[in-house]
């Protein structure tokens, strides 16, 4: 183990080191292939069910998770790619897509709710706003099923900046999903300005939370800041019917997660998916 840390130590930082060539490389890969995604229009919408906690446990709303195409025709998620590009112009330019596939759905199928992913980097972005103000003028119902997830660590980056943009949206009937919430660093003051009308608990506290008293406490904290808010609370990565249970005897009001359905780039309403392909 010491031979072991002192050859790491020994490495060097610089363009020779092995390691940061390899993430480098690795990195170069997936901007490419993202941009040729997007060149060629090879990206679409993987929905996903969010499940209310109680009886008659009903779809609540669907989440629209952004996927791209790779050169074979693999379809890659985000969690594969996201991370690179979500600081680049082609992070803005996947907002864009996720926007515009995400307003035509409901366009489409006027039953459907739907929720879309957004960086706060794209908030300023105007061809972002013109996509939204273009459907919005064709149909101001839009506005009143689509929900707008922002993630806590992308709020926090400029949160005067989302609390002016989240004002103008809800007033055009858009409702906003604070993400991944439990794993930033939301001060209070903030959280009474930002005024989101969801809020989705990380699955990170929600995995074997069963057995977990630690992430129960946590839990249950995060529900009852949610609920003084009076925001709708949301449990991500809901996997065992034992977690579901927890959850629900700790108040929470949805679910979502691989035990109500795996993200299909089918849309699961319509009624003869059941060969959907997963992604």
């Amino acid at each position: 183990m010491l031979q072991r840390r002192k050859i790491t130590a020994d490495m060097p930082e610089g363009s020779d080191n092995p390691l940061n060539a390899a993430v480098t490389g690795r990195d170069r890969t997936t901007l490419d292939m993202v941009s040729e995604a997007i060149k060629h229009n090879h990206t679409m919408l993987a929905f996903q069910p969010v499940m209310q906690a109680r009886a008659p446990r009903q779809v609540a709303f669907y989440e629209g998770l952004i996927r791209v195409l790779d050169e074979t025709g693999r379809v890659i998620p985000a969690g594969e790619f996201m991370h690179v590009v979500e600081n680049t112009g082609l992070g803005r330019d996947l907002d864009c897509a996720a926007l515009e596939m995400g307003l035509r759905t409901l366009a489409r199928n006027p039953a459907v709710r739907l929720s879309i992913n957004m960086s706060a980097r794209s908030i300023g972005y105007r061809r972002w706003m013109r996509v939204m103000d273009r459907h919005l003028k064709k149909d101001k119902t839009l506005g009143e099923r689509l929900i707008l997830e922002i993630s806590e660590k992308s709020a926090m980056a400029l949160p005067e900046l989302v609390v002016d943009f989240m004002d103008r949206l809800q007033s055009r009937g858009v409702s906003f999903a604070l993400d991944d919430f439990g794993t930033g660093d939301t001060a209070v003051r903030h959280f009474r300005q930002f005024l989101f009308d969801v809020v989705k608990i990380d699955g990170e506290f929600v995995r074997g939370i069963q057995a977990n008293p630690d992430n129960q406490l946590l839990i249950c904290a995060l529900i009852a800041v949610a609920q003084q808010f009076e925001m709708l609370t949301i449990a991500e990565s809901v996997e065992t019917v034992e977690e579901a249970e927890f959850l629900v005897s700790a108040g929470i009001d949805c679910l979502q997660g691989y035990l109500f359905g795996a993200p299909s780039v089918r849309p699961p309403w319509v009624p003869d998916s059941k060969n959907r392909v997963h992604a």
